[in-house]
């Protein structure tokens, strides 16, 4: 007896396939499919199981060798009306094809079109790719290859609008059904699913009114030959149009929530924005980076498994290290002072840092990367403190310079007003050093001193703005972005720096003033009313920071290595850490 395991039908789909594709230049490319063929397999089917059906008859009683039962008459009748059926649908499907062919025509764009397959590195083209943002109206009339992600596809009549993204940047295509596009390619084209990454072959052209979608306004690319190297489903959790959309969201469109994000993060990541974001945070890094090594700092890499809290004790995340405990690092200051002592003179370092905090706002995070730097001074702290000040100003000053393209993606979608800075930075700091003469340069510090505030003095100003703030009480972040405000009307900066911070509020390793103990020779910088920066004088005398560490209430035999680090003679040092991801919140 043969089997009834629908092994034509099984062949069909194979046929199928094979007639439906054809190898043209290392390429998978659509055919048309023969009527005639279609309804012979389709027919073939049908004959197959109506034998089947017939045979089953026959001995419907029997029993096959090896105690099988055959299928029942009411089964058998049910396989006869199955094949009935895909029969009809394989007449319709052949007449349907047969007009589609003869309406469409005959396609003049085979072998401009089509699917790749899987790239598994079978050989090497040599095909030269631009990127997008070359799109553009001084390369009219040029043939380029671009590939980039579909973000979004219509089509119209003879026509197929596509828009390209590659990054933060997109670009409008088209095609147009004429001698060289056929109806076939444009129905291929209008049916890639957004998200699917293609390679496209296409002429600039300029065009007279902006195109005001896309990032290219003064140019498109018309389509000669399009391939899909990686088709997205086309079902998508989220669409990035959605997720792109403006912060403040106006019109009311769709927008996308956190959780959807994160639970889709690599198709959030593909926003503009991500994009922009994730640019900006590199170039943070690299200017940062370029500017010290220019200024002789050596970057150094600090332990981040460390056996006692580097900030005192809190906030810390304990680790069982083998039979014992340890602590991810909160920071890699006790290493860059001893860095220092080692006579490095100037350090700096970029890396993890980790902190367990309760995300109570968007500053508070769990993990980030820190920039941190240390740097030996001759007589005051603000030789380090300006330092720092002219090394934000040159990364502020590269961004705007080396990275606008990325800072305009993240501002269609966040937008804000341009960032103002003033060159010396402005120190907040009212009262005179009370220095000898001979330290109160013109050349060792540009700022009169006269003209700088402490703390006191920014306490005073908040004061006089209604807020209600102790001497000695530390700025809360709605407290320091309406100082922001009040210092951006006063001076026409969003960055400035804080100086002379209470004693209390400061890691046991701060110097205190030596005018008023009260407070200490530490500062923050900030940005548009957020601080950004924490930093001061470290304490550079064995016996002094012993007796601040016992103050703090800390393990003197957890920091013995850090506090033996100072008996053999140290320079007086300060320095600061700012987190990256703040820079951009």
């Amino acid at each position: 007896m043969p089997s009834t395991d629908y092994a034509g039908a099984n062949n069909n789909h194979r046929l199928h396939a094979k007639i439906s594709t054809s190898r043209r230049g290392g390429c998978a490319m659509p055919r048309q499919i023969d009527a005639v063929m279609v309804w012979a397999v389709g027919a073939a089917v049908a004959r197959e199981v109506r034998m089947s059906v017939a045979v089953e008859e026959k001995d419907v009683n029997d029993v096959v060798e090896g105690g099988e039962k055959k299928l029942s008459k009411k089964e058998l009748n049910k396989l006869a009306k199955a094949a009935k059926i895909a029969e009809i649908k394989a007449q319709k499907a052949a007449q349907n094809q047969g007009q589609t062919n003869e309406n469409e025509g005959e396609d003049v764009s085979i072998g401009m079109y089509g699917s790749y397959g899987m790239i598994q590195s079978a050989d090497k083209k040599d095909v030269v790719f631009s990127h997008l943002n070359k799109i553009s109206a001084n390369i009219h009339g040029q043939e380029i290859w671009v590939r980039g992600r579909v973000h979004a596809i219509r089509t119209k009549g003879k026509t197929c609008f596509l828009v390209l993204r590659q990054r933060f940047y997109t670009a409008q295509v088209m095609l147009f059904v004429g001698d060289k596009i056929s109806k076939q390619m444009l129905k291929f084209v209008s049916t890639i699913p957004k998200e699917s990454i293609v390679d496209i072959q296409g002429r600039v052209e300029k065009v007279e009114a902006q195109i005001e979608s896309c990032t290219q306004k003064d140019a498109e690319l018309h389509a000669i030959q399009v391939f899909v190297v990686s088709s997205s489903e086309q079902r998508l959790p989220l669409q990035i149009e959605d997720a792109s959309r403006r912060a403040d969201n106006t019109e009311g469109l769709a927008a996308v929530n956190l959780d959807t994000r994160l639970d889709n993060r690599v198709l959030d990541l593909r926003t503009t924005t991500n994009q922009g974001i994730f640019s900006l945070q590199a170039g943070v890094c690299k200017l940062f980076r370029d500017t010290l090594r220019e200024r002789g700092f050596v970057e150094i890499h600090t332990p981040k498994i460390i056996s006692a809290a580097s900030e005192g004790g809190a906030n810390v995340f304990e680790v069982s290290y083998f039979k014992g405990s340890a602590y991810l690092a909160q920071s890699p200051q006790l290493y860059k002072q001893m860095a220092i002592a080692g006579d490095f003179e100037k350090v700096f370092t970029i890396g993890a840092v980790f902190r367990a905090e309760d995300s109570n706002t968007h500053r508070h995070m769990t993990e980030f990367v820190g920039l941190d730097l240390e740097m030996a001074f001759n007589f005051h702290y603000h030789e380090v403190l300006e330092t720092i000040g002219a090394v934000l100003i040159n990364v502020f000053k590269g961004l705007q310079r080396d990275y606008a393209d990325e800072i305009a993606a993240v501002g269609r979608q966040y937008p804000a007003e341009p960032f103002e800075f003033c060159e010396p930075a402005l120190v907040l700091k009212s009262v005179s050093l009370e220095l000898p003469s001979i330290f109160v340069t013109e050349t060792s510090f540009p700022h009169s001193t006269r003209e700088r505030h402490r703390y006191p003095d920014a306490v005073k100003l908040l004061r006089e703005d209604g807020v209600e703030i102790g001497d000695e009480e530390d700025l809360s972040t709605p407290v320091e972005k309406q100082l922001g405000r009040i210092v951006k009307k006063k001076y026409k900066t969003d960055f400035f720096i804080l100086d002379k911070f209470p004693l209390a509020v400061r890691p046991f390793y701060t110097m205190p003033d030596p005018h008023d103990p009260r407070y200490s020779n530490s500062y923050d910088m900030f940005m548009r009313g957020e601080e950004i920066l924490s930093g001061a004088q470290r304490i550079h005398d064995a016996e002094f920071l012993v007796e601040r560490a016992k103050h703090h209430n800390i393990e003197l035999e957890k920091i013995q290595a850090y506090i033996d680090s100072f008996k053999y003679g140290c320079p007086p040092h300060a320095g600061g850490g700012i987190g990256k991801k703040i820079l951009f919140q």
